[in-house]
């Protein structure tokens, strides 16, 4: 019996070993299986001290674990030092920061990636609808108001009969959304409480309208739709907290508006961009960009925009590669951005590709400097072997390397078919090339083919100069055969304000030896 208390204390002694930090556990290698079995749900941030998006989300997560807790919710919140914790990193595939996971019953092999907001309620919901029935049952008005208030966007399905075939295809439409709660009530005073007289679904929400009722026949496909077109603002503030929903949703098309919210006709420019965003929602998401602040500097670099040049109007559309369109007034009227906007979905307006003016030394050093308007002339010279890197100022990657590409300029610059150069890939854009991140590296072989092939080899001088006297062989790969991820929403959203990469302690720096765009 001795034997049994003594091993009893242990294991009560092992649980309490599991600090908390403002209701956060803190978890080490040491103690994450012990957590797991004491805690079947558990949500876990892997975070870096200096990742400034772990900073930022700090404050909201320690809300959202204060919430369940204070609910006596048995769902806890974890995190783990990733830059200590190394090896439960590696295990778990941990690339970025902060890198977020839901281990769910205590298994521990295949945890689900979190893919909802990060403002604490989000986080909350998300939670509830991973471990609860994805719709919840509301007896009476109060259950209702209550949800209603206590969350930004919630859907309400009315339905008498919950057998019947809407209410089981509104079901199944909630079980396709993670980040918004959904209930169900039959109860009559209810029904009279919001004004609602035969089975229906409402979305209720604290910003625009208030509340949109769905209108059509009640099927999965339709009632999504339904929810995503309305369950963000008509015009959505561009934020940490806001990313993972822009980026996240459906809509792929967004028209942005750069404008410093001190400006005297802030609100004016605002109320023209709602009035133009009524007409197109659910197929643009409008994005409202405060250009004075530093974390949105990057974007405007992105879009080649200074913030002396603000306000300004873009169109980005987040497919398999990104296009960029710009309108060809300044103008920031209802009126303009409507047919705007209108232009863009009947296929009429062409891509915005930036380029600096050509510099007048641009073919004086060793390293030639080409823009978007000199880099058909150059590259595509059927006279010239032409080998060049795609950089970021920022890049980390790209300054480690610059010291090596100019000693290959040198070892060039007088060669007769040899052309080294570069392109500052941030502020020139062509059509014959799509940089996915920093540096990439490019050959265009001389002749009329217009071959283009990757450098897939060592960045030494050793490396490039094999390369090049092989033509192109040794190190090489057609164009297209690389590794690198495909430039997607998720990727600019790394670049805007997801997520701090794992590498040298730069944003953006990745293990591979690229900084992603």
């Amino acid at each position: 019996m001795l034997k049994f208390l003594l091993l009893c204390t242990l294991a009560v002694a092992s649980r309490a070993e599991i600090a908390e930090e403002e209701d956060v556990l803190v978890l080490k290698k040491s103690n994450f299986d012990e957590a797991l079995k004491a805690h079947p749900n558990i949500l876990v941030e892997f975070y870096a001290p200096w990742c400034g998006h772990c900073k930022a989300l700090a404050p909201e997560y320690a809300k959202a674990a204060g919430m369940l807790k204070a609910e006596g919710s048995a769902i806890r919140l974890a995190k783990v030092d990733a830059t200590e914790e190394t090896e439960l990193a590696q295990e778990y595939g941990v690339r970025g920061y902060p890198t977020i996971k839901f281990f769910k019953g205590g298994e521990k092999e295949t945890p689900k990636e979190y893919s909802a907001g990060r403002q604490a309620d989000d986080i909350v919901s998300w939670l509830k609808k991973r471990t609860g029935p994805a719709v919840a049952t509301l007896a009476g008005v109060t259950e209702a108001e209550s949800l209603i208030a206590d969350n930004e966007v919630a859907v309400i399905g009315f339905f008498k009969d919950a057998e019947s075939a809407g209410a089981k295809a509104y079901e199944k439409a909630a079980e396709a959304i993670d980040d918004i709660p959904f209930a169900m009530t039959s109860d009559d005073a209810v029904y009279s409480k919001f004004e609602v007289s035969k089975d229906s679904v409402v979305l209720f929400k604290k910003f625009d309208e208030g509340r949109n009722t769905f209108d059509g026949e009640l099927t999965k496909e339709k009632l999504l739709a339904f929810v995503k077109a309305n369950q963000l603002p008509l015009v959505i503030e561009f934020t940490e907290q806001t990313a993972p929903k822009i980026f996240g949703g459906d809509i792929k098309s967004h028209i942005l508006m750069f404008l410093p919210k001190a400006a005297s006709d802030f609100q004016d420019k605002m109320d023209n961009f709602k009035k133009a965003a009524e007409g197109f929602k659910g197929r643009i998401l409008f994005i409202f960009i405060d250009s004075d602040v530093d974390d949105n500097q990057r974007i405007l670099e992105f879009f080649g925009l200074k913030k002396e040049e603000c306000p300004a109007i873009r169109l980005i559309t987040l497919e398999d590669e990104m296009t960029k369109y710009k309108p060809e007034s300044d103008s920031i009227t209802a009126e303009s951005i409507i047919e705007f906007c209108t232009l863009f979905t009947e296929g009429k307006l062409k891509p915005h590709l930036m380029s600096q003016d050509i510099p007048d030394d641009w073919d004086k050093n060793p390293v030639k400097v080409l823009v978007g308007k000199n880099f058909e002339e150059v590259a595509f010279n059927p006279t010239k072997n032409v080998f060049v890197e795609f950089y970021a100022p920022w890049c980390g990657h790209c300054k480690q390397l610059a010291p090596i590409w100019e000693n290959l300029g040198e070892k060039y610059k007088d060669s007769a078919d040899t052309i080294v150069a570069k392109m500052d890939s941030t502020a020139n854009e062509i059509e014959a090339v799509k940089v996915h991140s920093f540096p990439t590296l490019k050959f265009f072989p001389a002749g009329d083919e217009r071959k283009v092939i990757d450098y897939n080899g060592e960045r030494t001088l050793e490396g490039f100069t094999k390369f090049l006297e092989s033509g192109g062989k040794e190190g090489g790969a057609p164009a297209g055969d690389d590794d690198d991820d495909d430039l997607d929403a998720e990727d600019l959203d790394d670049v805007e304000e997801g997520q701090d990469e794992d590498s040298d302690g730069e944003d953006g720096g990745d293990d591979d030896g690229h900084d992603e765009l």
